[in-house]
């Protein structure tokens, strides 16, 4: 499953983006990562975009469109948290998580459908999380913005599913990351025992997941919300 296809992942210089960027990479595509800081692995093109920002979103893709070619797979990840519960949650702690979270998504993948629309072939895959259908005390904002995806990627499908491009979301559960190998022995291991598969993810199990629904074999899979979550969330 090797192409030299065009892909862009927001967020993509840490955790499950930059795994995502890597297996891409791997796999022979032209990869670009927008990041506000750091970069991203190696064999990429880092382009620097805070994805809250429209004219931001639009240079950074005209800089992928010039140096690599046109957009062909989007991989929407770019997110933040600002956990509280709902009484202490302030306007900015909400307003900012779902401007980041779901209007990032909704700038990025405008820009990305123009391209898409012209080559008649495209693949947008959305990142969400478990807590967006499973929800979780402290996230409100999180939680919402997550969800909201999968109306996101439905409407997109219904809108652009005959011009050859699919809409997918993937919701990864607990994960590997630098956030998770934090979390105190206890709480990891409280976490551990509500997960049947016994364990958290790792960021790559993740990345096999999109470079999957971003191949020709998933061209006739839409609108679908994909769990990488070791069966944490069944049936939400």
């Amino acid at each position: 499953m090797s192409s030299d296809r065009v892909v862009l992942v927001t967020g993509g210089n840490r955790g499950i983006g930059r795994a995502i960027a890597e297996r891409f990479v791997a796999l022979g595509y032209r990869v670009a990562v927008t990041a506000r800081s750091g970069e991203g692995p190696e064999g990429t093109l880092t382009v620097r975009a805070d994805v809250t920002d429209a004219a931001a979103v639009d240079a950074a893709f005209t800089e992928v469109e010039n140096t690599l070619g046109p957009v062909e797979i989007v991989v929407a990840n770019a997110g933040i948290t600002k956990d509280t519960l709902l009484l202490r949650m302030t306007e900015e702690d909400f307003d900012s998580v779902v401007a980041t979270n779901l209007g990032g998504t909704f700038r990025v993948v405008k820009r990305a459908s123009k391209g898409m629309l012209r080559a008649r072939w495209g693949r947008v895959v959305l990142i969400s999380s478990v807590v967006g259908l499973y929800g979780s005390a402290g996230q409100i904002n999180y939680a919402a913005s997550k969800s909201a995806l999968v109306g996101f990627a439905r409407s997109l499908t219904r809108e652009l599913g005959a011009r050859g491009i699919t809409a997918n979301v993937v919701a990864p559960g607990f994960i590997e990351t630098d956030m998770t190998a934090e979390l105190p022995e206890d709480t990891q291991a409280e976490y551990k025992k509500s997960i049947p598969a016994g364990r958290f993810a790792t960021a790559d199990e993740v990345a096999g997941v999109v470079a999957w629904i971003a191949s020709d074999d998933a061209s006739y899979i839409s609108g679908a919300v994909i769990p990488v979550d070791g069966g944490l969330g069944m049936g939400h």
